[in-house]
């Protein structure tokens, strides 16, 4: 009965139910900081490691292999949606990234990104977690919203299986967030609160990119693209370094290695 309720709903409102379950699973993480007030970094790494691997496997499968197919409609080169999509995303990425005050994990406060700002240290953790999500966010909702054009290579599986993906990589970046605002002072509830708050803007990108993408459908080979390029920049820009700061990084990779097979065989198994 769920199910078929799901099916019946226009592609803009699945793509904010499945951007709010990512959310979700974001607080889920964050409320890992009721059971304890500090994180292994060793299990840290491995979880950051994870995310990355999901988020590269979905850039190919969920995104950019979708853009390649969905180009080769028109009349330029397949290539060419892609790459200029893919650059754009990774442009927009570093555009925000030299723009929003944030601070990745294990960084001293001298080391904080984007404009000089005198916001408190535990803020600036929360706003890089929250710019991981932005891309997250929109690749979901640029997927369900490409269930509007009617395209093989665009199966309502397929985006079913991103959303899952994204969900899974979620609860570790929850935690992420909230239990090392605990270990900065603050108390469980204020440290979840934030913690899940990262996670706000993947609904708000969700049905952003669903609209974009319904209302102008020419650009959707490039508005997947540009979802991958940015997932891809902040994988390399943040997440990889962020789980290879401990001399422990085979368990980053391994989690990395995990992380990509989860997110491969979701797509292909349902998609």
């Amino acid at each position: 009965m769920i199910i078929d309720w799901f099916l019946n709903l226009n592609h803009v409102h699945q793509a904010l139910l499945a951007t709010l379950f990512t959310w979700f699973v974001t607080a889920l993480g964050a409320g890992l900081v009721f059971f304890f007030k500090s994180i292994n970094r060793v299990v840290l790494d491995g979880m950051l490691g994870f995310a990355a691997g999901v988020m590269i496997a979905a850039s190919f499968w969920s995104l950019l292999a979708p853009a390649i197919e969905m180009a080769g409609e028109s009349s330029l080169p397949e290539w060419i949606p892609a790459t200029t999509g893919f650059l754009m995303g990774g442009a927009f990425l570093l555009a925000v990234d030299k723009i929003l005050p944030h601070l990745h994990l294990g960084l001293k406060m001298e080391q904080a990104e984007g404009i000089k700002t005198s916001w408190q240290r535990s803020i600036l953790l929360v706003l890089a977690i929250t710019l991981h999500n932005i891309p997250e966010g929109l690749a979901v909702g640029v997927a369900f919203g490409a269930l509007a054009a009617d395209l093989p290579s665009a199966s309502l599986a397929g985006a079913v299986a991103l959303a899952l993906g994204i969900g899974i990589q979620n609860f570790p970046e929850g935690a992420a967030v909230s239990i090392p605002l605990r270990r900065e002072g603050w108390s469980r509830l204020k440290s979840f609160w934030y913690g899940q708050l990262s996670g706000i803007v993947e609904p708000i990108a969700g049905v952003i990119g669903a609209v974009a993408v319904i209302w102008m459908r020419p650009i959707l080979p490039y508005a997947l693209s540009f979802a991958a390029g940015a997932m891809i920049y902040v994988v390399v820009e943040e997440v990889i370094p962020e789980s290879q700061m401990d001399k422990k990084t085979d368990i980053a990779t391994i989690g990395a290695m995990l992380g990509f097979a989860v997110m491969m065989t979701l797509d292909v198994a349902l998609g």
